[in-house]
């Protein structure tokens, strides 16, 4: 068919009906079909839909030139191609394919005969507007953020690359680029390998793999077909989009599985499908739950946050300064096992499948667990770096990335685990560092990122212990968050999210809400860990779940397993060679004396000088230990104030130190005037003594401070407490047995039969505790 008789087919006709018919679909990405391909599939739909049989369609054209640029405008894709790529030939005419309302327009001009066939084609279509560049400042995502990539970052730029680097090659080297392309991904048809437009083999590639992945595939096959020069051309007409594209994928690799307890091949989780985000708020009220199961009010006053501080982790760096301005450097702290580390994956994990702050070109993290290997293992040539020097070292890919030092880079550092940076940063000496590539020493270095002499236009993320980051001046911090933990509702979401089997689900839940105490502790995500490893491993066996958890067992596995991460994070240990030494076991002893002292003064706060009078580093107590931390308010004589996670694991440590004491040297820690009858035959040290002193000092004491810790004692005195669990850590395996275990069960049923209505209930509870079964 003719071109000119094309045209007057397609202008001429005033029917309005027709020119839906012939309405060309939306492409994807912009590519052009054929014209007679895309009638057949309009002349397929029209005879589904119409009564009458459609006309046939006319025969496709010739494969030669029509001389005629097609303007598709109402395919909103298509603004790509009409940048990428200029599809009209010289002295090209224009037609315009728009559907319109003929009846809007002035009658059609008739040309008269003879007119010469090389004159402009007059259509009834005005012409077309001039393309207007996509505004890339505002944009929403799903999470309601202004989150809009770059335009070096986006669809329209990579399209264009891949096109004007592929439509370089000979048709020999492009059929040979298709074929390896479509050996690497299958999804390429051989119909699609052997057409031979460009435009359209592009526009399937990025629908097929996706966008960066795409640009990838076809570096790759350019570099396996031998094209150097073409691979190079397009790493660098697209640098943005690799870096941006290595650092996601190291992301993805990192964070998209959740390692929780002891790693097992297959037992992992995917963090998105697991993910409850605990609450955050703005602000700094110490993160620690007053709440006490026995005691109102609580012995503690410490506040807790409203809730209209509370912010979302991807919104963090959304939040602004007093003047308006977004924030720049934002501090993250909370309780040992409060999420710190997930929270950070999980904001990762969502900026590297682009599911939030899109709006960062980059997201950088350098943990201070990473800072501090390189400084002391020197794993760099020099003791002296840049920080460009740095980054390359922990991303190779990353090299020469200059993207930094640009003006108006949207970038983000994240500097998590500040506590395992153990050298002690000095912000007032330490000398001014100007330049990216300017050498100094790490600590140095450290100090010039959180000022914003080095990567100045970074956003900057620090999270860690509140006794850690205590350190940094606060006149250099944006913004002060703190992870408050789950509530009630967020600690169900937790459990259920883990447990497939509703009725399972249901039990577990049920079972856990039995008991107080554990209730107000799982408002960790660490512990509320903990109880569904427990449950979940313990409702496998024939009728559990009958009686109440017990409360001791879970604070010891607590207390374990941060004794453990104390050793693997900051020490340096194997996961299967963890070994407790001397110092470590003292560590405990000593915490649990200050415990115990501090239960006798009925006060749940300790200073630095308290720790120092027990021995014991400040630092060791209340950073590494993961059982205390800094509350934000000093003292009225500006000394530094720090608790226990809460009143709860305090009385459980003063429990331990006074049953460690006693089965270790067989000496009662507390003076309670006990007789010659609890005393075996032997006038050793029996539990039944042990027990007799503890009771006496719960049941002289008015204000009920040693309720709680009676419960813990009783409880560490049951077998399968102090041997299956301590033994191997705070205990050796040769410990001789405690004696007088059936002789302290009938003090204590006998104490129930005498003592006050307002103690009985505890009692019972101790008992519970004691032989692990319900009464």
């Amino acid at each position: 068919m003719e071109s000119d008789n094309e045209v007057e087919r397609i202008s001429g006709s005033d029917d309005e009906e027709d020119n839906a018919k012939w309405k060309r679909p939306p492409s994807s990405y912009g590519s052009m079909k054929s014209d007679s391909e895309e009638m057949d599939e309009s002349e397929e739909e029209m005879k589904e839909e119409r009564e009458e049989p459609a006309a046939a369609p006319p025969d496709p054209p010739a494969k030669e030139e029509t001389r005629l640029k097609l303007i598709r405008s109402e395919s909103p894709e298509t603004i790509y191609t009409m940048t990428t790529m200029n599809t009209k030939p010289p002295e090209a005419r224009v037609l315009e394919t728009r559907p319109h309302d003929p009846r809007g327009l002035p009658e059609r001009d008739k040309k008269e005969e003879g007119e010469d066939d090389d004159d402009d084609l007059i259509t009834n279509s005005p012409e077309p507007p001039e393309f207007i560049e996509p505004d890339y400042s505002v944009h929403t995502d799903e999470n309601g953020q202004p989150g809009r990539l770059h335009p070096e970052n986006d669809l329209p730029h990579i399209f264009k690359s891949m096109l004007s680097v592929l439509s370089g090659l000979t048709m020999e080297e492009f059929q040979s680029f298709k074929m390896t392309f479509h050996h690497w991904e299958p999804k390429i048809t051989p119909e699609q390998v052997m057409d031979e437009d460009v435009l359209n083999f592009v526009d399937k590639a990025i629908e097929v793999v996706g966008r960066d992945q795409a640009l990838m595939l076809t570096l790759r096959c350019l570099q396996l077909c031998k094209n150097h020069k073409k691979a190079e051309e397009l790493q660098n007409l697209c640098k943005r989009v690799l870096y941006r594209h290595s650092l996601r994928q190291y992301l993805i690799r990192k964070h998209e599985l959740i390692h929780e307890g002891v790693v097992k091949a297959g037992c992992n989780n995917y963090l998105q499908t697991v993910y409850v985000e605990p609450e955050i708020s703005t602000g700094g009220c110490g993160g620690v739950d007053p709440s006490h199961e026995l005691r109102d009010p609580p012995p503690s006053s410490f506040p807790l946050p409203g809730a209209d501080t509370l912010v979302g982790v991807n919104n963090l760096f959304r939040l602004q300064k007093d003047g308006g301005t977004a924030v720049r450097t934002v501090v993250t702290t909370g309780l040992p096992g409060s999420g710190m580390s997930v929270s950070v994956a999980k904001f990762s994990l969502d900026w590297a499948q682009e599911r939030a702050n899109r709006d960062l070109q980059f997201v950088i993290k350098l943990s201070f667990r990473k800072l501090w290997s390189v400084r002391c293992r020197k794993m760099l040539d020099s003791e002296e770096v840049s920080i460009m020097d740095l980054i390359q070292y922990l991303y190779p890919e990353c090299k020469d990335m200059t993207y930094l030092e640009e003006e108006g880079c949207k970038f983000l550092i994240i500097m998590d685990s500040f506590d395992c940076y153990r050298a002690p940063l000095d912000f007032e000496n330490a000398p001014v560092i100007k330049g990216n590539q300017t050498k100094a020493h790490p600590d140095h270095l450290i100090v010039n990122i959180i000022r914003g002499n080095v990567l100045c236009g970074a956003q900057v993320w620090i999270l860690g212990r509140r006794a850690a980051v205590s350190q940094i001046p606060s006149n250099l911090i944006d913004a002060f968050t703190e992870i408050q933990g789950f509530s009630d509702e967020m600690k169900e979401a937790f459990l259920s999210k883990r447990i497939e089997c509703p009725e399972l689900n249901q039990q577990i839940v049920t079972y856990f809400k039995r008991l107080p105490a554990l209730v107000t502790l799982a408002r960790h995500p660490f512990v509320c860990w903990v109880v569904f490893t427990v449950f979940k491993r313990a409702f496998q066996y024939r009728d559990f779940g009958e009686r109440r958890p017990r409360l001791t067992p879970f604070h010891i596995n607590l207390m374990m397993v941060q004794m453990n991460r104390r050793l693997q994070f900051y020490y340096g240990q194997f996961q299967n060679k963890l070994d407790w030494s001397a110092e470590d076991k003292n560590l405990l002893l000593q915490m649990g004396k200050m415990a115990l002292k501090m239960l006798e003064s009925n006060t749940t706060v300790f200073s630095e000088d308290d720790v120092k009078q027990h021995g014991l580093i400040p630092s060791e107590v209340t950073v590494l230990s993961g059982m205390c931390t800094e509350l934000p308010a000093a003292a009225p004589d500006g000394r530094r104030q720090f608790c226990f996670l809460n009143v709860a694991f305090q009385e459980f440590l003063a429990a331990l130190y006074v049953f460690t004491v006693f089965r270790t040297e067989s000496k009662y820690v507390l003076d309670s005037g006990i007789g010659p009858a609890f005393l075996f035959k032997s006038q050793t040290k029996s539990a039944a003594g042990l027990l007799q002193s503890a009771l006496t000092q719960t049941l002289n004491s008015r204000l009920g401070q040693y309720d709680i810790f009676l419960r813990f004692l009783c409880g560490l005195l049951h077998p399968d407490c102090h041997n299956r669990h301590l033994c191997g850590f705070l205990f050796p395996h040769s410990i001789p047995k405690v004696n007088g275990l059936d002789e302290a069960e009938q003090l204590l049923r006998k104490t129930l039969q005498t003592a006050p209505q307002d103690r009985l209930e505890n009692l019972k509870e101790c008992l519970r505790e004691m032989t692990q079964k319900d009464l």
